[in-house]
């Protein structure tokens, strides 16, 4: 909304400073210092709101060490997290941005979900919460329309490098490495289509319609047969993944931090026509006003840290860890990045894989030796994974700390594949 004020001020009355909101840059640090207001001046309120109604944890007996100080405490503090990135988007964000609006419906819709899901378990006294069929009947819904639109939606274009002959550009890596002046590359028009990144490829680019391409000669039109269920699949996996994650005070969130701070690195050099084509990079034309967006998600982890952080103060419950699971996941379909998921997002596949496996070996050790054996010989001591830490004495802040130091290096792992080819 603010941007669209202050460009009509500087185009109608040259308002002084008021330019100053065309630069990406400037607006993305707003966001982040509105949505650390947001979370620090209505947290407070929120929590004492929460508590006041008696909305607080029940922690099942896991016998896990210092479990009984945590009943009580209110959750569905990811109210705190959806109000902190709305808010900032809605000031200083384009709002007839097709990316903005994508990023907008996903997390009110993911938000919605968890919010049902906590307020079952909470008001209605039901401790499995929203059923889990319409748990991923919800998030196969929300990658339906995130897959549908990236796919028929007209403003969802990239640009590709060629020369004046058709030909790829070469880099300006290659160019020095020839002893040539590297001049810039030319780009055709924007087209649709639907390529994405592969990390550690020379020519990192993949298209979708190449896994249907050997049906029939001209199968591009079908793509979206491909493409639409990869998103559903990958929207309901990081989103599960976050969900999982979020077991320990300040876990989800800082390692959320950590991935939002990587994919709005990505966001702006994918969306900038002269980083995309230094790094040769797919430029993704209007994607860089995501960079708003993602700002004021990691604006909105770091300030709900400070009630969240160990001894946490406040839960996010579903009503967050779903939510920030899906954004994620969303944003790095937007960028044509969700093959960087594996890396960047390692903590949240450990921690899914983790439960997988436990439920796996169990079943199969229950089968072959019994049911007195498979409890005794569990792969883990407990799932997810960072349980099982917990379990061997660790404590819990301990783990906390270094999974973010495990994030932080997947972050870094994630960044250098823009260049390791």
């Amino acid at each position: 909304m603010l941007y669209y004020l202050f460009t009509w001020l500087d185009k109608e009355f040259d308002f002084p400073g008021a330019g100053v909101f065309q630069y990406i840059s400037f607006r993305a640090a707003m966001a982040v210092i509105s949505s650390l207001i947001v979370s620090l001046l209505f947290g407070k309120r929120i929590i004492n709101m929460i508590r006041n109604r008696q909305i607080g944890e029940t922690v099942r007996d896991l016998g896990l060490a210092g479990e009984k100080q945590k009943a009580g405490t209110p959750t569905m503090g990811g109210l705190i997290i959806l109000a902190a990135i709305i808010i900032p988007t809605l000031l200083f964000a384009k709002l007839h941005n097709v990316y903005i609006l994508l990023m907008l419906i996903s997390t009110v819709g993911l938000g919605m979900i968890g919010f049902l899901d906590d307020y079952i378990k909470v008001f209605k006294k039901n401790k499995e919460g929203l059923s889990g069929r319409y748990k991923i009947f919800g998030q196969v819904g929300i990658g339906l329309l995130v897959g549908a639109v990236l796919y028929f939606n007209d403003n969802v274009v990239i640009k590709e490098r060629i020369s004046t002959s058709g030909a790829k550009v070469m880099s300006n890596d290659d160019a020095l490495n020839q002893g040539k002046t590297y001049q810039g590359a030319e780009y055709a028009e924007a087209k649709k289509c639907l390529k994405t990144t592969i990390p550690f490829v020379k020519n990192n680019e993949f298209d979708y319609n190449k896994l249907i391409s050997w049906v029939c000669d001209d199968c591009n039109k079908w793509g979206w047969i491909v493409f639409i269920p990869i998103v559903i699949l990958i929207v309901t996996a990081v989103s599960n993944g976050a969900n999982l994650t979020d077991g320990m005070d300040g876990l989800a969130t800082g390692t959320s931090a950590i991935i939002g701070t990587t994919l709005g690195i990505l966001a702006y050099v994918s969306g900038n026509k002269v980083f995309s084509d230094y790094l040769n990079i797919m430029y993704i034309p209007n994607s860089g006003e995501l960079v708003i967006f993602i700002a004021a998600f990691v604006g909105a982890c770091i300030g709900f840290l400070w009630y969240n952080s160990y001894p946490a103060q406040v839960f996010m419950g579903d009503t967050g860890s779903l939510a920030l699971g899906g954004i994620i996941a969303v944003f790095a379909i937007a960028i044509r990045k969700e093959l960087l998921i594996p890396i960047l997002c390692g903590i949240f596949l450990v921690e899914n894989l983790s439960v997988v496996l436990q439920v796996l070996v169990f079943k199969i050790r229950k089968k072959k030796h019994g049911l007195e054996f498979a409890k005794a010989n569990r792969l883990f001591k407990m799932a997810p994974l960072h349980h099982h830490y917990h379990k061997t004495g660790l404590h819990e802040s301990k783990i906390v700390s270094r999974f973010w130091i495990v994030g932080i290096m997947l972050a870094v792992l994630t960044i250098v594949t823009l260049k390791l080819r």
